[in-house]
């Protein structure tokens, strides 16, 4: 492999990273927002447990996904900054609104109802606004010119490609959030919680798939269709791990069973499999047809500089992930107390 490719699996690996962490945390805030309504206790409890400490450390792994971008692919961060002015303006006024209400009402008692429903409604716009760079960066909607390139609003959402794009993403974060919530409510041996968290995976684990079989008919590039045929093994390989994982649920009635955590481990694998089959249908291209890794990467100096730099921040930063697992996520005195 080139250096372009590494830094281009690099950057991959950062987008499915966020891709799990901020499914779980978009998706808690919307669970919350749903069984708080439903009084449902049991379970916004468990939902909004897991928000309280963690939210925070969601948006590390976009900060260093932006800084890769731009770090390896100064091209490509300048064409998607271009194209993406309006929806990436979007993503930051809703994370910063979301931000602004996580922190302020766990301290003012009154503000705990706009929590619930900013939270849950954000949790749904965001990554609906994230996943249309997918179809972004297969052409769609994108012209260049002497002027630079230009992104047509009214093309990218007046076709039905993108709307799949947009079902999946949000089928795919409903489905990732209760499992994770399921096995939260396991280890704080909630059963009711756990319950009701394990019903929801059972209805959006086969809906996520359905919807993931609609976006691979749906693509239309003839480049992307036929390189996607050529991976079909790592979608394969996708598939049996997502029935595995379905077959691990039905079998997990009860929250003392370890098999739930079994199955939360195969639907990580399921995704990240589908994930580095896309990706390897994707190259060369960041954004056809105009840019592909090797056109758009950087320097070999600046590369090796980044990569340093990375490695430091993750080995300095891992301990602290390690540190919060442990206290806020596989602590059963903190996740069960009322």
């Amino acid at each position: 492999m080139t250096e372009a490719n590494w830094g281009a699996s690099l950057l991959w690996a950062l987008v499915f990273i966020y891709a799990l962490a901020g499914s779980v945390d978009f998706g808690a805030g919307f669970w919350a927002m749903v069984f708080y309504s439903q009084k449902n206790a049991r379970a916004a409890t468990i939902a909004n447990r897991y928000l309280s400490p963690l939210w925070e450390v969601t948006n590390v792994f976009l900060i260093l996904f932006a800084v890769a971008l731009v770090g390896l692919f100064p091209k490509a961060a300048f064409a998607y900054g271009s194209v993406l002015l309006v929806p990436g303006d979007l993503i930051l006024i809703f994370l910063t609104i979301r931000t602004v209400f996580m922190v302020y009402a766990h301290s003012v008692e009154k503000y705990q109802g706009a929590l619930r429903v900013v939270s849950g409604l954000t949790g749904l716009l965001i990554p609906a606004l994230l996943v249309t760079v997918l179809p972004l960066a297969q052409g769609a909607a994108i012209q260049y010119s002497e002027q630079g390139y230009q992104l047509s609003l009214a093309t990218l959402f007046g076709t039905s490609r993108i709307y799949s794009y947009i079902v999946l993403a949000l089928l795919s974060e409903l489905f990732l959030s209760a499992m994770f919530l399921a096995d939260y409510a396991r280890v704080a041996e909630d059963k009711s919680a756990y319950q009701s968290y394990r019903r929801l995976a059972l209805w959006f684990g086969p809906l996520s798939m359905v919807s993931a079989l609609v976006v691979l008919w749906s693509i239309r590039s003839s480049w992307l269709h036929a390189s996607l045929g050529r991976e079909w093994l790592w979608f394969l390989a996708s598939f049996v791990c997502f029935g595995l994982a379905m077959l691990l649920i039905l079998g997990s009635h009860s929250p003392r069973h370890g098999r739930f955590r079994v199955a939360v481990l195969i639907v990580a694998a399921q995704y990240a499999l589908a994930m580095i089959g896309y990706g390897r249908a994707h190259m060369p291209y960041l954004l056809y047809p105009y840019l592909t890794v090797q056109d758009s990467f950087t320097t070999s100096s600046m590369f090796r500089s980044l990569l340093v730099v990375l490695i430091l921040g993750i080995a300095i930063l891992f301990p602290g992930f390690v540190w919060f697992w442990r206290l806020f996520l596989e602590n059963k005195s903190y996740v069960a107390k009322p």
